[in-house]
């Protein structure tokens, strides 16, 4: 059912100091939603919530996804909360690689905690952060989302944990209602080039803005789904129902992605262009956990939703460079 947008809508979202967490959050308020924000700041970031902290809808629990009763918590404090957007997770494949456990303690144990209380509160709506990681070692492209399956081979424990919770999620169809959209690369202003958790598309845009030769790990002929924030943000509201122009989605997983794909070197040569640097590059070896191509199918949700990406690339990156760009001024 299509839901209209509200000072009555209350909705948790978790990993709400994170890049993409904290763009979800300004859009919800921008629609009259009142927005709780959950993070522990492990790899979120307090600046990110510089245009939220002073706004009279939004609240912050500094807490951890996997401590027991939040959201019971947090209903007894807002009786009408309808919506989960969970977003919180480990989000480094290397790192998922040293901490195999951590990560399945956060990305999955965690994730099917919260929507057994979901259920347990009767809440409307789930939504959950899959990743086209799920997908592994798949080469068939564009990528459909039958493509990832229990036999798959997946990369690393980042990937395995986001299938899991993924399946759990798209298994709740009725209260809560369960989402999941597996993002591929996104990129916008706010992703941090100097965490070792950012993408390709930041770290290549500070080295250029700074001179530097670009790094690239492997050959570069790999290549990826690059979609904009602003895009990945529209689909979350899409996915819940939020965006106010038609039907929510069935329960079930979906792709976000632009659809098209890119190689990683390519990608370089586009961002020294519009800095207008110098277009020296340097090689470095591949890196474990890493997917040689990855393409989104969206067909799936575009037809349940209407929704598109509208963001183009270059517009995408002008954008992100300006940001960069901005956050390097003195003051």
């Amino acid at each position: 059912m299509q839901t209209k947008p509200d000072q009555q809508s209350v909705c948790v979202v978790t990993g709400v100091a994170g890049f993409v967490g904290s763009h979800l959050a300004d859009r919800l308020l921008e629609l009259g939603c009142t927005v709780i924000g959950v993070d522990n700041f492990f790899s979120g970031k307090p600046d990110n919530l510089a245009t939220l902290n002073p706004h009279p809808n939004f609240s912050l629990r500094r807490q951890s996804v996997t401590e027991p009763g939040l959201l019971t918590r947090i209903q007894q404090q807002h009786p009408r909360l309808a919506t989960v957007f969970h977003l919180a997770a480990i989000v480094s494949v290397p790192y998922s690689l040293d901490h195999p456990q951590e990560c399945h303690t956060v990305n999955q144990a965690a994730t099917a905690s919260l929507l057994e209380e979901s259920r347990r509160l009767g809440l409307d709506t789930f939504v959950f952060a899959g990743s086209a990681a799920e997908y592994g070692a798949v080469e068939r492209m564009p990528l459909v989302e039958s493509y990832a399956t229990e036999r798959t081979e997946r990369l690393s424990p980042y990937g395995e944990s986001k299938f899991a919770a993924s399946r759990a999620v798209a298994g709740a169809r009725a209260k809560p209602r369960g989402v999941a959209l597996r993002c591929f690369n996104i990129f916008g202003p706010r992703q941090d080039p100097s965490s070792p958790y950012s993408g390709v598309i930041s770290r290549f845009i500070r080295m250029a803005t700074a001179g530097d030769a670009l790094t690239v790990f492997g050959d570069g002929l790999q290549t990826r789904d690059f979609i904009y924030v602003a895009d990945v943000v529209e689909a979350y509201l899409a996915a819940a129902g939020l965006n106010g122009s038609r039907a929510a989605p069935a329960a079930g997983i979906y792709n976000i992605g632009s659809g098209a794909r890119l190689a990683v070197l390519d990608l370089a040569r586009v961002i020294q262009g519009l800095t207008g640097q110098p277009k020296s590059i340097s090689f470095y070896p591949e890196r474990a956990g890493d997917v040689r191509h990855s393409q989104a199918d969206i067909s799936a949700f575009v037809g349940a939703t209407g929704w598109r990406p509208v963001v183009s690339l270059d517009r995408g990156l002008q954008r992100t460079i300006e940001w960069m760009r901005a956050q390097a001024q003195p003051g």
